[in-house]
C-alpha cells in the first residue's frame, strides 16, 4: 500500500466516523415508526399519547440544537461529537428499560438531545473538514447516514416484530452504534478551522495535511484563506441578526422549515401507520416500511455522487416538483380507492417510494448542506444550532400534529403537504444564493458584498 493510498484511506476513515452521528440521528428518529404500533396496544395509548412518544425526540432535539451546537465554538466540534454519541447510549438504554410511558417520554427527550446535537454538528463538522470541490459531496454523507440508520431501524422493527417485548429490543438497539461512535470517534481530528481560530495553528496546519494527503500547496492557500476569514471575534445573537447575516440566516431557517413542513418526517415516522390504513397488518407494513427505507439509502447514496456535479437550487426544485406529485397522487388514492384492495395498496407504496427518491436526493441532504455553508465562521455554530432549533421544532409540530390530523382530515392531509412542496419553490427561486463549488470563505465573502 502505497503511503499516499493510506493517508487516503485515513481521510475516509475521518468522513465515515465524522458522519456517523448521522446514522445515530437517523434510527433513533425511525425506530419509533414500527415500534409504535407495539407501544401504542401494550400500553393503551391515546393519539395525543402518541404524538407525545413520537415527538418527544423532537422536544430534546431542540435543547439539544439550542445547547450543544453552540457549545462546539467553544469546546470545539469533536468534542461535541463525543457527548452527543454518550448520551445517544444513556437515552437508548433507558428508553429500551422503560416501565411506563411517562418514562419512555423522558427517555425520547434525551435521545433528542443528542439527535438535535448531531444534527448541526456532524454537517457543520464535515462541511469544515472538506475540500470545497467535493464538500457537497462529504457533507452529504450525513444524509447518506440518516437514511442508513432509518433503514437500520426499519429491519430491526421487523426483526423483533413477533418477539415478546420486541419493542424494547427495538429502541435499545441504538446502544450498539452509539457505543461504535464513542470508540471511534477518540481517533477523529478536531476541525481545522476551529483550531485556527482558537490560535492552534501548527495544529490546523497538521489536520489540513492529514486531510489534503500532505499537499502543502493547497493547504497553505487554504490556511491563507481561513486566515482572512478568520480576523473576527466570536459572534453575539446580535451578530447572528445582523444585515450581514441576515441572508444566510433567511435560507438556513427557511430551508429547514420547508424541509420539515413538506411532510417528509410524516413519511418516516408513520409509513406502518400508513400501509395499516389501507388494510395491510403489523408485520406486512413494517415490510412495506422496510423497502421504503432501502429505496432511501439507494437514493441518497446516488445523492451523494452527483451532489457537486448540479446546483443546490435546480435539485431543491426539482425535488419539490417530484414530492408534489407523489403527495397528490398518495391523497388522491388513499381517498378514493377500495380500503384493502391490492391495488391501492401498491399505488400507495409506490408514491411513497417516489416520495422518499425525491426527498432523499435533494431536500435531505440539501438543506443540511446549505446549512452548514452559508453562516460566517464567527456564528456558524451559533446559526447552525439556531436553524437546527427552527427545523427541531417545525419536525416536533408536524409530528404531534399528524395523528390528530390524520383522524380529522384522513389522508387528505397529503394534498396539504403538496401545496407546501410548490410554496417551496417559490422560496427557494427568491432567497437561495448557489453555494457549489465556492470555498466556506467565498460565500463569506459574498454576504459581505451583500451588506455593503
Amino acid at each position: 500500500m502505497t503511503n499516499e493510498t493510506a493517508k487516503s484511506r485515513s481521510s475516509w476513515y475521518i468522513y465515515f466516523f465524522g458522519a456517523l452521528g448521522g446514522l445515530l440521528f437517523g434510527y433513533d428518529t425511525g425506530v419509533i415508526s414500527g415500534a409504535l404500533l407495539y407501544i401504542r396496544s401494550e400500553m393503551k395509548l391515546t393519539s395525543l399519547e402518541q404524538g407525545l412518544v413520537v415527538s418527544a425526540v423532537l422536544l430534546g432535539a431542540i435543547i439539544g440544537a439550542a445547547i450543544i451546537s453552540p457549545m462546539s465554538d467553544r469546546f470545539g466540534r469533536k468534542k461535541m461529537v463525543m457527548l452527543s454519541a454518550l448520551i445517544f447510549l444513556i437515552g437508548a438504554l433507558l428508553s429500551g428499560f422503560s416501565p411506563d410511558v411517562i418514562v419512555l417520554v423522558i427517555a425520547r427527550v434525551i435521545l433528542g438531545v443528542a439527535v438535535g446535537g448531531a444534527s448541526a454538528l456532524v454537517p457543520m463538522y464535515l462541511a469544515e473538514i472538506s475540500p470545497a470541490r467535493i464538500r457537497g459531496t462529504l457533507s452529504s454523507l450525513n444524509q447518506l447516514m440518516i437514511m442508513t440508520g432509518i433503514l437500520l431501524a426499519y429491519i430491526i422493527d421487523y426483526s423483533f416484530a413477533n418477539v415478546t417485548n420486541g419493542w424494547r429490543y427495538m429502541l435499545a438497539f441504538a446502544a450498539l452504534p452509539a457505543i461504535i461512535l464513542l470508540i471511534g470517534g477518540v481517533l477523529l481530528p478536531e476541525s481545522p478551522r476551529f483550531l485556527y481560530k482558537v490560535g492552534r495553528t501548527e495544529d490546523a496546519k497538521n489536520v489540513l495535511m492529514r486531510l489534503r494527503g500532505d499537499n502543502e500547496e493547497e493547504v497553505n492557500d487554504e490556511l491563507s484563506v481561513i486566515e482572512k476569514a478568520n480576523k473576527q471575534e466570536s459572534g453575539t445573537l446580535k451578530d447572528l441578526f445582523s444585515k450581514l447575516v441576515h441572508p444566510a440566516l433567511v435560507i438556513a431557517v427557511g430551508l429547514c422549515i420547508f424541509q420539515q413542513i413538506t411532510g417528509c418526517n410524516t413519511v418516516l415516522y408513520y409509513a406502518p401507520t400508513i400501509f395499516s390504513q389501507v388494510g395491510l397488518g403489523n408485520s406486512a407494513a413494517i415490510l412495506g416500511t422496510v423497502g421504503i427505507g432501502v429505496v432511501s439509502v439507494i437514493t441518497t447514496g446516488i445523492a451523494v455522487i452527483i451532489m457537486d456535479k448540479f446546483n443546490r437550487r435546480t435539485l431543491l426544485n426539482f425535488g419539490s416538483v417530484g414530492m408534489a406529485v407523489s403527495l397528490f397522487t398518495l391523497a388522491i388514492v388513499t381517498n378514493f380507492a377500495e380500503k384493502g384492495s391490492g391495488l391501492s395498496a401498491w399505488i400507495v407504496m409506490i408514491a411513497l417510494a417516489v416520495y422518499i427518491v425525491f426527498f432523499s436526493a435533494t431536500w435531505g441532504p440539501i438543506a443540511w448542506v446549505v446549512m452548514a455553508e452559508v453562516f460566517p465562521l464567527n456564528v456558524r455554530g451559533l446559526g447552525t444550532g439556531f436553524a437546527s432549533v427552527i427545523d427541531w421544532f417545525a419536525d416536533l409540530i408536524v409530528s404531534l400534529t399528524f395523528p390528530i390530523l390524520l383522524t380529522w382530515l384522513g389522508t387528505s392531509i397529503f394534498a396539504i403537504y403538496g401545496i407546501i412542496c410548490i410554496l417551496a419553490i417559490v422560496f427557494v427561486s427568491k432567497f437561495v444564493f448557489e453555494t457549489r463549488g465556492r470555498s466556506l470563505e467565498d460565500i463569506e465573502q459574498g454576504l459581505h458584498n451583500r451588506a455593503k
